[in-house]
């Protein structure tokens, strides 16, 4: 028997109730794992508000984790009782222990630790398929990331900077913007501060920008869009400020722009897929081109205090749940 927090309802984070679950048993294909850490990102707080539909009646949060394997279903022949994996899936993480596909398991390297892994999959991932398949970035380019002080910002950083590209960010007052610039921007905005259309414009020489990574949405997609050069390209991968609602096709007329929505569960469909990017993510962080900053650790059940320093943009970095 294991602990859960479990959403019986939308709504804020005091939702999530502190609860008993059973272990469960692996079938077929399957394995049974003890989280030893656990991501937090935003797409658990877009869960558990509601804001993404629930497939049932009460929801489990949480996308990312790793963990030990304690025993393994009939058929799975490549993991074996002691090995150490990590995952990502859309939710059902924040649990002390919990039954998953084999094939949805990457098996953690020497030198990659839990918490690492639990810190950077899904955010790393994100950030492999960001710059190499929903944009890909050539060296040279010039890249605008807002949110350069989160999860992914701080990946992005120094992935561009070793891609070749110039990167711009925006973050949220001195201390993000500090934290910004240690983690590979060649420019940081802070967007309190100064506004980030005319910065960006000043940077470039009026030139714009390749591409914008935006997961903030409603606040800012306006924004970027002005930000582009011609035949620039918006990725909207998130919207910590709210979804982007009156969004129209004709936005992209001025200057041939293209816009895309990428999910990363698109982008790990298959075994090979998650596999091949998990490996390219992994190496980077042996190497040190990504150096990662797990700001905080907090325990499992104490998720929902984390959910509303998120939800208030307090945080920075990622933090990572000990189970």
């Amino acid at each position: 028997m294991g602990k859960a927090l479990v959403a019986r309802a939308p709504g804020g984070p005091e939702v999530m109730d502190w609860v008993d679950l059973p272990d469960g048993r692996p079938g077929r294909g399957e394995v049974l794992l003890r989280h030893t850490a656990i991501g937090v990102n935003f797409i658990d707080i877009y869960y558990r508000s509601g804001l993404y539909p629930w497939p049932e009646a009460t929801m489990i949060p949480g996308a990312e984790a790793a963990g030990v394997v304690e025993a393994v279903g009939e058929g799975v022949t490549d993991l074996r009782v002691g090995d150490r994996v990590a995952y990502v899936l859309p939710f059902g993480a924040y649990r002390e222990t919990r039954v998953v596909p084999a094939d949805r398991l990457v098996p953690l390297p020497a030198g990659i630790e839990p918490a690492t892994a639990a810190g950077a999959l899904l955010k790393g991932l994100t950030a492999q398929y960001l710059v190499t398949a929903s944009y890909r970035v050539q060296a040279g380019d010039t890249v605008l990331v807002h949110a350069a002080a989160g999860g992914v910002g701080l990946l992005l950083g120094p992935w561009l900077a070793a891609l070749g590209a110039t990167a711009i960010g925006t973050a949220g007052g001195p201390e993000k913007v500090a934290l910004a610039r240690r983690h590979g921007y060649a420019e940081v905005i802070d967007y309190r501060a100064d506004d980030f259309v005319a910065e960006v414009a000043r940077l470039t020489a009026g030139a714009g920008c390749n591409a914008v990574y935006d997961s903030v949405g409603a606040d800012t997609w306006r924004g970027s869009l002005k930000c582009l050069r011609r035949r620039g390209v918006f990725v909207n991968f998130g919207q910590s400020s709210g979804m982007i609602r009156d969004f129209a096709l004709s936005d992209l007329a001025a200057g041939s722009l293209t816009a895309i929505r990428p999910v990363l569960f698109d982008y790990i469909v298959t075994r090979a897929e998650l596999l091949t990017r998990s490996a390219d993510l992994f190496a980077r962080i042996t190497d040190g081109t990504l150096q990662l900053d797990v700001v905080n650790t907090r325990p499992l059940r104490d998720a929902g205090a984390l959910h509303a320093d998120m939800e208030a943009r307090r945080t920075m970095g990622s933090t990572v749940l000990l189970a």
